[in-house]
């Protein structure tokens, strides 16, 4: 029998960890295929591939970012491949089962819930008797008849009983260019109302010396990116230190991402990774969602922010390990007063990446059914994506997702930390603030439908600021900022620059002569390495003071050496001004690229 297991990723970087736990379960007993596509590829293509592939059973994972897609390829093959089995599986089809048999014909079976057992079972009895009631977990219709008949669930497994996933010797060529999936647990201990992993009880661990042994094998195969999908990585304290030891000893230059619940971090844990945490090597996921307290109620969600806040900046003064803090718009109530200010709170601590993401009303979920209760209006098709509540209408979500758009592209990029951090801190009322209102001006200018290179950002920020001309706007910082940013963003000099007031021919000529003497370097090799400009204000005593003295200018040397190493900018100040440090003293300021 010939069976294929498919998926629609969400990237080509992406890998579905499902469909290999499906494939490991069933080696003993069937030869299974693997095909993975992204959403992005041509029905028809993905389609035709399967078809080449001549399948007597196909299984589909299926999640909310693929769902429509695959049953338009289902759909497509029902009709060329009449006698093959088309078996569903996955989170978005193991809720509303019924539902989803009835929306689609083309469907033969859908596994609900944990599947490797479900999935060989009824590859059994498709190879044999066909008595498909005495599989567990499974939907599926008696022949010449449309309605499911859906049988009782199955017991967990035990999670040690699972073949590895992780050992397939065709993944090997693949491994250092995607990203590699990996759990060691299942299950979450929380109960917040708009997660699935609210639903199930409990939580179950893998074998220690199991993970240890799959992950040695995949740095030793060539990972460089692994994403712990475990819920709450740090629910188990010695579980967690002991994998976090390991991972410190044999990283290799894999990086490491987990979801953690920051607030329960205890303050041991912290001190561990501060100070043997490889810089770079580990990345955290932390799950705010809001700062409202009503709100946290209402979801089931507990929390005590201020520990959390506690977590996350000790965390960042190590400067070891990146965090992604994530918020959700549109929550119980929370009205758009409420969010800015969950914004506001959580942006103050400064995470390299804040994801503003929208409330789902996921399938199986306490908030999808308790909907009208808080009058929520949502997509009837996936992503279910809230349309409006009792307390933040459509106008609001409108609006909120300007400042979603923005954020991705100058904060979460990092293409421009200084202006950003100036802009937030010292020029509008809030980073919120900031964000709406540049995210307003960029929808009015219809940017939001059009691309954008690395130089049209920095040119339309300073539309805006031109435009927006906030009371605590000072142009001349807010320039000297966007250019510093825009020439470090660079692996190699630039050719071009994007703002009118260049150097003229014999004051850069002249300008290369002192820097050159300053730097101990020759002519020819600065003017080779370095882009030259200036700034009308002493750059040091901003950067350390946060103070603006125009009574002294500074001279830029941005120093490029190639694609291995960043650009460094040295900051001298001018022959002609008061002299606001010493030549080429550290500045010690965080973001892209290296300054002294």
């Amino acid at each position: 029998m010939n069976v294929v297991l498919a998926t629609l990723n969400a990237k080509y970087i992406h890998t579905s960890l499902a469909i290999r736990y499906l494939k490991a379960f069933c080696a003993e007993e069937f030869d299974v295929q693997l095909a993975e596509y992204t959403i992005k590829d041509p029905a028809m293509s993905i389609a035709a591939d399967l078809f080449s592939k001549k399948p007597d059973v196909i299984g589909f994972s299926c999640y909310i970012w693929n769902i429509e897609e695959t049953i338009t390829v289902v759909d497509m093959l029902r009709k060329v491949l009449p006698d093959v089995k088309i078996v569903l599986g996955g989170p978005e089809v193991s809720y509303d089962t019924a539902e989803w048999m009835n929306r689609l014909p083309a469907v033969d079976f859908i596994v609900m819930g944990e599947g490797e057992e479900t999935f060989r079972d009824l590859l059994r009895q498709i190879a044999g008797d066909r008595k498909y009631h005495f599989v567990f977990g499974l939907a599926y219709r008696k022949e010449g008849q449309a309605e499911a008949i859906i049988t009782p669930g199955r017991p967990k497994l035990d999670l040690n009983d699972i073949p590895s996933p992780q050992r397939f010797a065709e993944d090997i060529p693949t491994l250092r260019n995607r990203v590699v999936y990996f759990e060691t647990s299942r299950g979450c201990p929380f109960s917040c109302q708009f997660c699935l992993s609210s639903i199930e009880v409990g939580v179950r661990y893998f074998d220690m010396e199991r993970v240890k042994s799959d992950l040695s094998y995949l740095i030793d195969s060539g990972a460089k990116l692994i994403k712990f999908v475990d819920r709450t990585f740090n629910i188990k304290r010695d579980y967690a230190m002991e994998i976090f030891q390991f991972l410190i000893d044999n990283h290799r230059g894999c990086v490491f991402q987990f979801e953690i619940t920051a607030d329960i971090m205890r303050p041991e844990v912290l001190d561990f990774l501060a100070e043997h945490a490889p810089p770079g090597v580990f990345r955290f996921e932390i799950g705010v969602q809001s700062t409202n307290d009503p709100t946290n109620l209402a979801v089931q969600r507990r929390q005590n922010f201020a520990k959390l806040s506690r977590t996350v900046n000790k965390i960042k003064e190590s400067r070891n390990i990146d965090q992604h803090l994530d918020l959700i718009a549109g929550l119980p109530h929370e009205d758009y007063d409420t969010f800015r200010k969950t914004f506001n709170d959580v942006f103050a601590l400064r995470p390299e990446e804040l994801q503003l993401g929208f409330l789902k009303m996921l399938r199986g979920t306490g908030l999808r059914l308790d909907a009208a209760k808080y009058g929520y209006v949502y997509m009837e098709r996936a992503p279910y994506e809230m349309l409006g509540s009792d307390v933040m209408p459509f106008s609001d979500i409108v609006r909120i997702k300007r400042v979603e758009d923005v954020l991705e592209k100058y904060w979460n990029a990092h293409r421009m930390d200084r202006t950003m951090e100036y802009l937030v801190t010292t020029v509008y009322p809030s980073p919120f603030d900031f964000f709406q209102r540049f995210g307003d001006y960029w929808e009015s200018r219809g940017w939001s439908r059009i691309g954008h290179q690395l130089e049209d950002l920095f040119i339309r920020l300073w539309s805006f600021l031109e435009a927006d001309r906030p009371e605590g706007l000072d142009t001349d910082v807010a320039m000297a900022l966007l250019k510093i940013d825009y020439y470090l963003q660079h692996k190699y000099k630039p050719r071009k620059t994007w703002w009118e007031d260049r150097l003229e021919k014999k004051d850069w000529m002249q300008g290369l002569r002192w820097a050159a003497e300053k730097l101990g370097m020759e002519e020819r090799e600065l003017q080779k390495k370095a882009a030259l400009d200036r700034i009308p204000f002493d750059y040091g005593a901003w950067v350390q003071e946060g103070r603006t003295d125009k009574t002294a200018g500074t001279a830029l040397v941005i120093l490029y050496s190639g694609e291995d190493e960043p650009p460094r900018l040295v900051a001298l100040p001018l022959p002609d001004g008061q002299a606001a440090a010493a030549d080429q003293q550290s500045l010690s300021e965080s973001g892209k690229g290296q300054e002294s």
